[in-house]
């Protein structure tokens, strides 16, 4: 969805009362702000790769390990992240936090 700017099924993915809460601090409320969040960033920026690794899936809730690369506002930006998701019982996405990490790393006592 990302990938190809279609926002299109957002309704059928997030419950009507989602809380997403982005990894550098901003926070949606409710479907009608993700929607307006999807179309705003989208005229801005353009989503490059998003490369999930892994899932780990417990009851109702995910957390996703993944890669991120962007262009926006003529800024390249690319991190690591984790989400951590919750489902309610129809299967929507009810709450989602992302947390950051930088996609390069150092390595001060060399590479074993």
């Amino acid at each position: 969805m990302w990938l190809s700017k279609d926002g299109s099924c957002l309704n059928e993915i997030f419950d009507d009362n989602v809380v997403y809460s982005e990894c550098y601090g901003p926070e949606y409320r409710g479907i009608r702000q993700i929607i307006q969040w999807f179309d705003d960033w989208n005229e801005r920026g353009t989503v490059i790769r998003w490369d999930i690794k892994q899932f780990i899936h417990q009851m109702n809730q995910t957390a996703v390990e993944w890669y991120f690369e962007c262009e926006f506002a003529g800024q390249i930006s690319r991190f690591d992240g984790v989400s951590i998701i919750v489902f309610n019982d129809n299967g929507k996405i009810i709450d989602i936090k992302e947390f950051q990490s930088k996609a390069e790393h150092e390595f001060p006592y060399g590479k074993l």
